[in-house]
């Protein structure tokens, strides 16, 4: 294999270290020689996430970037050294767990060193009285869950991506899990964190239920995508598993008719663990046939007499919306195949362009907001779908969850279609004061969008980012600068 034959699709800020071999003596001996490597097949492991296009570009021979450099830490202090020295050879470092992002937050943009997360996979704690589980940041989120529900107990953070993720991902990203409208997110889990900040210094935010004692600054790091500072163990909320389960679904007519319903219930402070509203695409893909167009699961869970009350509410309020039973084979049939998405292997063989996008916006927006990506997105030339499901609710708003997939058309390149459907995506949920991601973090595809959806305010964010990154060592090219506008029309 030679590296050197792959064309690179991020290639403009390549940052190429001039005394390579030095550098990697000096990683050595600061870690240990087992735990650095330039080898080109652990080298290839590492250019890229799972952001769907760049299957599309392996299979034509193209890498999305080009790291020279893998290290594999243990503790804390070795990240500190190994920043340390970056900072010193300003080489860039990305941070990289088990590599399922979706949006490029882990693809090495500037190349430089990878700092590989799996070695942090310990559960060192479970305390029973307090409910919370602490952990190392790079522990695998099935092994993590698995462990929890053998001793009686849940995260209850149930990703898609659970078998391929890991708890520093979900930190980073400010993830969100399929039974969030119960449990809560990642942004309500964590209780405590140790980071190792861009120059080298580690910081610990002690494990407290809440505080009153200034601006909460563990909460910059939730959602900074391993941009400010890397986390290396965490502590998180735990719930005893719960005793019953009850499967719940209804179709309706429209989706404005299963909108209104699901406002209703979550109105009544009732929280269903799952729900989960598919358009007429998405329930004929996913459900066959149903009485209505618009498929709606959901999932009560936890004690008893609670999920009864839960389950009756939710009924009730379905049926006083033009909601249809469908009984429990829909939710079963949810269970059975929510963690497959062969789709996504699928369609790149066949030159097929496709992706997901998960937007979030207000109740009173959430009908047109559909409608508008629809109509924005199938203006795209070459696109064959676009189609939504709902995964995600509150009292105030909704998060969606829109899929789409076509071919580019006349001289534009693969990656020109790929954008143009997420930026007419993105702008029109913009439009209609949206925010452009709900739970899978900014990365690449959406920093450009940045300045839009933070307004003045993300000034202040950059500024924080050269306060704790001078150098911008720490995973560059995500969140504050607009990579895509520097590739447009490359491919």
């Amino acid at each position: 294999m030679v590296l050197k034959k792959f064309d690179i699709i991020y290639d403009k800020n390549i940052h190429k270290i001039k005394n390579k071999d030095e550098i990697v003596s000096q990683l050595e001996e600061l870690i240990g020689n087992k735990k650095v490597s330039t080898e080109e097949v652990d080298i290839l492991a590492y250019t890229k996430d799972t952001t769907l296009i760049t299957l599309n570009w392996s299979i034509q021979g193209k890498i999305a970037g080009l790291p020279e450099i893998i290290t594999y830490p243990e503790t804390a202090e070795e990240i500190s050294e190994i920043l340390k020295l970056a900072n010193k050879e300003k080489i860039p470092i990305t941070p990289y767990a088990e590599g399922s992002g979706v949006v490029g937050g882990a693809i090495p943009i500037y190349g430089g060193i990878i700092i590989d997360m799996k070695k942090f996979n310990k559960i060192l704690e479970i305390n029973e009285k307090n409910l919370t589980v602490t952990v190392e940041a790079g522990i695998n989120g099935m092994n993590l869950e698995r462990h929890l529900n053998a001793k009686g107990y849940t995260t209850g953070h149930i990703p898609q991506s659970l078998y391929t993720s890991s708890v520093g991902g979900y930190i980073a990203h400010r993830a969100a899990g399929q039974f969030s409208t119960k449990y809560g997110k990642i942004e309500d889990m964590v209780l405590g964190m140790e980071v190792v900040l861009p120059q080298g210094e580690i910081i610990n935010f002690k494990t407290i239920a809440r505080a009153s004692t200034g601006p909460q600054l563990d909460k910059v790091f939730i959602g900074g995508e391993g941009t400010l500072g890397i986390v290396t163990e965490a502590t998180l909320k735990i719930w005893p598993y719960p005793e019953k389960r009850a499967l719940i679904s209804y179709s309706f007519p429209t989706l404005e008719d299963s909108l209104e319903a699901t406002r209703k219930i979550l109105r009544k402070q009732v929280y269903p663990a799952v729900i989960r509203i598919y358009d007429d695409k998405e329930t004929k893909r996913h459900f066959g046939k149903a009485k209505n167009d618009v498929m709606v699961v959901f999932v009560c869970e936890g004690a008893t007499k609670l999920v009864e009350l839960e389950e009756a509410y939710t009924k009730s309020i379905c049926e006083e919306n033009n909601g249809y039973y469908e009984g429990e084979e829909p939710v079963e049939h949810w269970f059975e195949t929510r963690f497959k998405v062969k789709e996504t292997s699928m369609f790149p063989p066949y030159k097929i362009v496709a992706d997901t996008i998960e937007v979030a916006c207000m109740w009173d927006v959430a009908g047109e907001l559909y409608q508008k990506v629809i109509d924005a997105t199938s203006s795209v030339p070459g696109n064959l779908l676009i189609s939504a499901h709902i995964s995600h609710f509150y009292p105030n708003g909704v998060g969606y969850y829109f899929t789409f997939g076509g071919v580019p058309t006349g001289d534009k390149t693969e990656f020109d279609f790929y954008k143009e459907c997420w930026d007419a995506t993105v702008k029109a949920v913009e439009d209609l004061g949206g925010s452009f991601g709900h739970h899978h973090g900014v990365g690449v595809n959406r920093s450009h969008w940045m300045k839009r959806e933070w307004g003045q305010a993300f000034e202040t964010l950059k500024e924080v980012k050269k306060l704790l990154d001078p150098n911008n060592i720490l995973n560059p090219g995500k969140i504050y600068e607009p990579t895509w506008e520097e590739q447009r029309g490359d491919d």
